[in-house]
C-alpha cells in the first residue's frame, strides 16, 4: 500500500517561517502546524511574532516559539538559527517569505527604493539559507521554500523593484536546487498571484489594479489566504520529495492566459 495522504504529516519536523507572524506568511506556519509541526516565527515585530506563536500553539497544539530578527542581517539570522537549533535539535523546513513591495514608474522612483527591495527580497533569501543549510547538510534532508511571485515569471508596469527581486529569487532557486540536491536538500519557490495581503490592500480599489491584475486572473479574484497553504505543505513535506528548482504558481490562472 502506497503511503498517500501520509505523507504530508509533518510530525516533529522544525519549520522557520521568515515574515511568519501575518499574512502568506503566517496561513503557510498555520498549514504546516496543522500538519503537526513545530514552529519559529521570524518577524521583525517582536509583538505581532509573539502573538501569532501564540495562536499556532492554541489553536494546534503544537510547538511554537517567535525570534525577532531581520532577514536583511547575517548575525540577526544567524543567532535565530542557532536558537531554534538549540530549541528544536533540527531545521528540517524553511519558508523564505519575508518580502517588500515599492511600486511606481521608473522615472518616480529613486534608486534607494530600489536597493531596499532587492536587499529584502533577495539578501532576506539568501542569507536565511544560507544560514540553515549547515544543519540540513548535517541532517542529510531539508526542504527550503522560497516565496517568489508571478512577477518572477511575467512583467508587470511600474514593478521593476519587485519584479526584478522575484525574478532573482526564481533563479537563485534553481541554482541552489543543483547545488543542495546531493545532500537530498530541495529547493522550490511558490509563485503567488493576487492575493488580498496588507501589501495589497493599499491598491485594492485602484480602477488599474482591478484591470489588470485582479481583471488579469482567470478565476476574476482575489487569492484567499488558505489558498497558499496547499503549496506549502506540498513543498515541505514527503510528497514533494523528488520535486526541486520548480516553481508553484498559485494565481488563479494569471500565468495560464
Amino acid at each position: 500500500m502506497l503511503p498517500g495522504i501520509k505523507l504530508f504529516d509533518l510530525t516533529n519536523k522544525t519549520a522557520i517561517v521568515t515574515g511568519g507572524s501575518k499574512g502568506l506568511g503566517l496561513a503557510m506556519a498555520e498549514g504546516l502546524a496543522s500538519a503537526g509541526a513545530n514552529l519559529v516565527i521570524i518577524s521583525r515585530n517582536e509583538k505581532e511574532g509573539k502573538a501569532a506563536a501564540e495562536k499556532i500553539i492554541k489553536e494546534y497544539k503544537t510547538k511554537a516559539i517567535a525570534i525577532s530578527a531581520t532577514v536583511t542581517s547575517e548575525e540577526e539570522i544567524q543567532k535565530a538559527v542557532a536558537t531554534t537549533i538549540k530549541e528544536f535539535g533540527s531545521i528540517d523546513i524553511l519558508i523564505n517569505n519575508a518580502g517588500i513591495n515599492i511600486r511606481g514608474p521608473i522615472d518616480e522612483l529613486s534608486y534607494e527604493d530600489f536597493k531596499k527591495v532587492q536587499q529584502t527580497n533577495v539578501d532576506g533569501t539568501w542569507l536565511p539559507s544560507k544560514a540553515v543549510v549547515p544543519q540540513m547538510k548535517k541532517q542529510k534532508s531539508g526542504r527550503i521554500i522560497n516565496l517568489a511571485s508571478t512577477l518572477g515569471v511575467v512583467g508587470l508596469a511600474n514593478r521593476t523593484p519587485y519584479a526584478t527581486s522575484k525574478g532573482a529569487v526564481v533563479q537563485m532557486t534553481r541554482a541552489l536546487a543543483l547545488e543542495l540536491a546531493p545532500f537530498h536538500i530541495t529547493v522550490n519557490a511558490i509563485c503567488p498571484g493576487p492575493f488580498l495581503t496588507d501589501m495589497n490592500i493599499p491598491i485594492k480599489d485602484d480602477e488599474n489594479t482591478k484591470k489588470f491584475i485582479v481583471g488579469a486572473v482567470a478565476l476574476e479574484r482575489w487569492g484567499e489566504l488558505q489558498e497558499i497553504q496547499g503549496a506549502a505543505l506540498y513543498l515541505a513535506s514527503a510528497a514533494s520529495s523528488y520535486t526541486t528548482g520548480s516553481l508553484i504558481t498559485v494565481d488563479g490562472g494569471w500565468t495560464a492566459r
